[in-house]
């Protein structure tokens, strides 16, 4: 089983499972081996990538730039990477692993 998140030279990679639709956009806890999202765009057009984008920029304080999915960007479950994040989300303590030193 590999970590919902792992940091990596600064970065921190995240594996999130994605809820589609959601009536708005928020974390939702473990899903297994992933950390689940509600996002309330719909899953056409790209437009719930870019709010899951959107989304992980805005929590973590990052710029848009900043924040790139590595892989599943067809699929609910992604492998998203983000850049040398300043802030950790409240609602994530205990799922991922406080930045090393």
């Amino acid at each position: 089983m590999t970590p919902a998140a792992l940091w990596q030279e600064g970065n921190l990679l995240l594996s999130c499972h994605l809820q589609p639709g959601a009536s708005r956009s928020e974390w939702s806890g473990a899903h297994g081996d992933a950390i689940k999202i509600r996002i309330k765009a719909p899953p056409v057009d790209g437009k719930a990538n870019a709010e899951l984008i959107r989304f992980l920029a805005a929590e973590f304080s990052v710029s848009k730039r900043a924040v790139s999915i590595l892989s599943g960007e067809l699929n609910r479950r992604k492998r998203v990477s983000i850049e040398q994040p300043t802030v950790l989300p409240s609602a994530l303590n205990g799922l991922i692993p406080l930045r090393p030193v």
